[in-house]
């Protein structure tokens, strides 16, 4: 059973920076999807979808959504069993709760960044970011 953990969240201001990291245990897939999804306040009670802004598979092959291309960078150290997110130039709009995700690529029947393509989820981590 694949086990994800989130941490790193915080309070920043706009245009500052913040790295989060997902540990994860228990991944046995040999192709995976690993991802980061978040959903802003309030939008979860409300049942909108999560919004996934970063993956990486086991390849090293990345994928970004417009509206964090060129801010955010995932990134995965193996050895460290760890999934990173470095973000950069936040903005009010980023926050949000963050989740880590992670599904197998081997039986993807969706897009990279439907958060229905994934079956393991983390708890979260709150992003929030100040004008």
């Amino acid at each position: 059973q694949v086990q994800l953990v989130e941490s790193g969240g915080g309070s920043v201001e706009s245009g500052g920076s913040l790295r989060l990291s997902c540990a994860v245990s228990g991944l046995t897939y040999s192709a995976y999807l690993m991802a980061w999804f978040r959903v802003a306040p309030g939008n979860e009670r409300e049942g909108f979808a999560r919004e996934g802004i970063a993956v990486i598979d086991d390849l090293g092959d990345t994928l970004y959504p417009e509206s964090v291309k060129g801010r955010f960078t995932i990134s995965s150290d193996n050895a460290k069993k760890t999934l990173y997110l470095e973000m950069n130039s936040l903005k009010p709009e980023d926050t949000a709760m963050y989740y880590c995700a992670a599904a197998d690529r081997s039986r993807l029947t969706g897009g990279r960044l439907w958060s229905s393509t994934y079956n393991s989820w983390g708890q979260g981590t709150q992003v929030t970011v100040s004008s």
